[in-house]
């Protein structure tokens, strides 16, 4: 699967869009990158109304590919090349939403089942 991201889009149309497809993942935007493996930890993330024109670093629309054997680190840094905008992929543990450092070379689609694993684990108990 693949996103259209044009300078109109607003991030809440994005975050939506990925979490359909992946509903134990989701993506939160920034205003500088990070290194692989690198966390935001006690960054603020950018409000979900935030149109993309405000934020991305380069000025050009385009295709990102979310295919389900993508991992974090190849989305990530495919939209920081391609598009000029700084995100991290959570996932769903426990409740709480982890940012993917240690899980960057995790496919979406493990990252997904992995959390669907442990809520169907935690619902049994």
């Amino acid at each position: 699967m693949t996103i259209y991201i044009s300078e109109e889009e607003r991030i809440c149309n994005i975050q939506r869009t990925f979490n359909q497809q992946f509903p134990h993942l989701k993506l939160e935007f920034y205003t500088q990158p990070h290194a692989h493996g690198g966390s935001y930890f006690g960054a603020c993330c950018l409000p979900p109304d935030t149109p993309i024109e405000d934020i991305r670093l380069m000025h050009t629309f385009g295709w990102i590919d979310i295919g389900s054997l993508r991992t974090a680190a190849e989305v990530e840094h495919d939209f920081n090349r391609l598009l000029g905008l700084s995100i991290q992929i959570y996932q769903s543990k426990d409740g709480d939403w982890i940012e993917t450092t240690v899980e960057d070379d995790c496919t979406l689609a493990q990252l997904n089942a992995e959390c669907l694993d442990a809520a169907r684990k935690a619902y049994r108990h």
